[in-house]
Parts: structure tokens; sequence; C-alpha cells
């Protein structure tokens, strides 16, 4: 028997996710497989004064001066405000997450001038030749251009993330803090954390709240609308769910612009309002080539949402019962199988990296055991207890985060390019 830590196994992403929007047909693979590291939790002092004073910022071999939120100990009253699960550990991060405690309205402008920073650093590193030497020395200037490479691409993901929770912010909805046992429920239940369905659901076009309907009616199936039941499930699993909700979320908002513009321009494909149209198969097809992550294999034949719910009381007949028709999912259906393909991929790896991060920061690192048959021992899988209220409301988080990281990515990318054509 095999132990495999490696968040990768743990929480690698299928293209299963975009399945429900196809009413559960089998469906290519969204993006590659995700690696995640390790990262904590950390709650930032909320600030009601705060001083603006200037610093120097090492980034690399450059220093860039910035303006730096401080607060004194006096000023924030000692008290702690909960923003997000993952805490952000680059200097630029760390700026952006006292701007987010702080002002979290200047976060654009603050991170427009840090994006500035990245570019001018980036060109000035590609205007340089490399340096006719030989021996160590040149391993020794690729190396030191490789880890600069990789902050860049660290900042970048912690940009992305303070952009999405700040969106989440605007919208006056609080994400949901790391999972663990809550001591102050007597059940056990870990889903604490107030229900705010209504304003997940509006942040949405109706024809998207439609899929996303149709989403959750494949992951709960006849248990839709029994809030109160509460269920024991895999902590891995319910991290699974949320991690897929996460790249559907991307994926429907992906493809919901395209079609909002189609319909105002009134150049909607023929059959979109048919709601019988057939659904077609693409079967089995991996966007990224990469075939190495075989840990979940037999866990992902199907969705993983419809994967089976340890005592959790929900029949796998109940799941998938009630999807309905929707004209955007139609719409979806007119694709080729290469549109298809390029709409349920993840763009860049900056965004692929800040899922990993963010599922890990609210689920926790899993010890993976693999038998020598390629299956999951879950003798050490970890069972919380959870209302299909809070699963309900976990999954909207994530297609809701999703749909903010398209959105976000793509403001970055047009003032700092990074996602590969």
């Amino acid at each position: 028997m095999e132990t495999a830590t490696a968040f990768r196994s743990g929480f690698s992403i299928c293209n299963r996710a975009t399945k429900a929007a196809l009413g559960g047909s089998d469906f290519v693979r969204v993006g590659s497989q995700l690696r995640m590291s390790p990262s904590g939790i950390k709650l930032y002092p909320s600030i009601s004064h705060v001083k603006l004073s200037n610093r120097k910022v090492a980034f690399g071999s450059r220093k860039y001066t910035a303006i730096r939120a401080s607060v004194s100990p006096s000023e924030s009253g000692g008290s702690a405000a909960f923003i997000a699960p993952l805490q952000l550990e680059s200097p630029i991060g760390q700026f952006l997450s006292q701007i987010l405690t702080s002002h979290p309205h200047l976060v654009p402008a603050a991170v427009d001038q840090q994006l500035e920073l990245l570019k001018t650093d980036r060109d000035a590193e590609q205007q340089k030749e490399e340096p006719s030497i030989a021996g160590t020395d040149i391993v020794l200037y690729r190396r030191i251009a490789e880890v600069k490479a990789n902050e860049r691409k660290k900042t970048l993901e912690e940009i992305l993330y303070a952009l999405v929770v700040q969106k989440f912010m605007d919208a006056n909805v609080s994400l949901v803090p790391a999972i663990s046992p809550s001591s102050s429920e007597p059940s056990g239940r870990i889903d604490t954390w107030p229900s705010q369905d209504d304003k997940l659901e509006h942040l949405h076009s109706a024809e998207a709240n439609e899929m996303i309907q149709n989403h959750l009616s494949l992951i709960l199936g006849s248990r839709l609308g029994d809030d109160s039941a509460v269920a024991q499930i895999s902590k891995l699993r319910v991290g699974q769910v949320y991690a897929a909700s996460i790249m559907y979320g991307y994926f429907l908002r992906r493809v919901d612009q395209r079609f909002q513009l189609e319909k105002s321009m009134k150049v909607l494909p023929p059959g979109v309002d048919n709601e019988d149209s057939s659904i077609q198969q693409v079967a089995g097809e991996d966007i990224s080539g990469d075939r190495s992550d075989t840990s979940f294999r037999s866990t992902t034949q199907t969705h993983p949402e419809l994967t089976s719910w340890s005592a959790g009381g929900v029949s796998p007949g109940g799941f998938g019962q009630g999807i309905k028709p929707s004209r955007l999912r139609n719409y979806v259906m007119s694709f080729d199988g290469e549109t298809l393909q390029r709409y349920a991929t993840i763009r860049s790896r900056e965004a692929i990296g800040m899922i990993e991060k963010h599922t890990e920061a609210l689920f926790g690192r899993p010890e993976i055991v693999i038998t020598p048959q390629g299956t999951i021992d879950s003798s050490k899988d970890e069972l919380i207890k959870i209302s299909f209220g809070g699963l309900r409301r976990l999954v909207l988080e994530a297609v809701t985060f999703g749909s903010f990281l398209w959105d976000v990515e793509s403001y970055v990318d047009s003032r700092y390019h990074f996602v590969a054509n």
C-alpha cells in the first residue's frame, strides 16, 4: 500500500464538473491536474484608523515604492476580522490583505499599481540577454531567473485571490471559513455559517441560475429541498465537489458571457429554445494531455458530485433527477467539440494554482492512501457532519467563486498579459 500525501492526488479536478451542464453525460477533462501546497489560516486585524506610508517592497532583484496601510494595536483594539481562509504570503499579497481589511474598495487601484510594477520587472528581465558564460555560473543565472518567474507567478495568484475576495465583499457575501468541527454546535455539525443562498443566486443571470440549479440537483438529488437533514460525509469528497464546482462556475460564466452577447445581438444559433434538443457526448478526451494522475481514476469514473456520500442517506437513484432543459444548456450543446474543450479549460496556471490553494486552505490537506489495486483506502478518510443546506451553500459559493475567477483573470490579463493563447 502506498501513501500519497501530495494534495495533487487529493483534489485532482476532472472535467466532470461541466457534466452537470449537460445532464450527466460523459464530458471532457477540465484544465489540468491540480497540485496543492500547504497554506494556513490567518485572521487579519480590523482597522478603524489607517495610516498610509511609503515602504520598499522587495521583488527579485528590484525594489519598488508602494503605499502601505499600517495600524497600531491600540487603533485596531486587538480584534480580528475574518476575510478569507487563505493566507496571502508574498509582500504584495500581504499588502493587499491590509487593503482588503481596511478599504476594500481601493483594492482594484492597488492591484493596477502592482501589475504595472510587475510588468516593468518582467519586461526588464525579457530584454536581458543571457550572458555568454559557461559552467556553474550559467546554471546559477538560470536558477535566479526561474526563482523570479516563480515569485511573479505566486504574486499573480495572490492578486487574483484578493480580487475574487473583494468581489465577494462588494456583494456583501462572506466566504465560508476553514472547515473544522464546531465546538459550539452540540451535534458536531460544521456548517454553522449563515445561509446566503439568495445573495449568491442573484449574482448570476437567469439562464446561468437554471444551470446552477441543475448542478445542485446532480449533487443533492432528492435532498435538494431538505436543508435541515444532516449527513455524515467524507471531507475529501466534499472538497472534491467544492473544487469541481469552482471550475464549473468558471466554465459557466465564460459561456454565459458569450450567450448574453449573442442574445443581445439576436444571433443565437437555431434550436437554443428547443427544450428537447439532443445531448451529445464528448467522451473522455483530456484537454491537457496529462494523464499521469491516476490516484482518483476509480472514484471519478462518474461525475465527482455523483460519487457516493458516506453514510449520507442519499439514494444513488436520487442523483440527476430533476435535471431541467435550459436555453443556456442547449446553447452549449450547439458548440463543436473543439470549442467545447476550449471553453472548459482553465486558461492560466495561476488560476489553477489559486483554486488549489484556496481549496486546501478551506478543507485542509488530506492523507491519501492508495491500495495496490489503484483504489483509495478510506480508512483514514475524515468524516464530517453537515446539513444538506450547508452543502448547498458550499456549492453555490464555489460556483460563484469560479465565476468571479473568470472575471478577475480577464481583468488582470488585460493589464498584465499572462494567459496563454
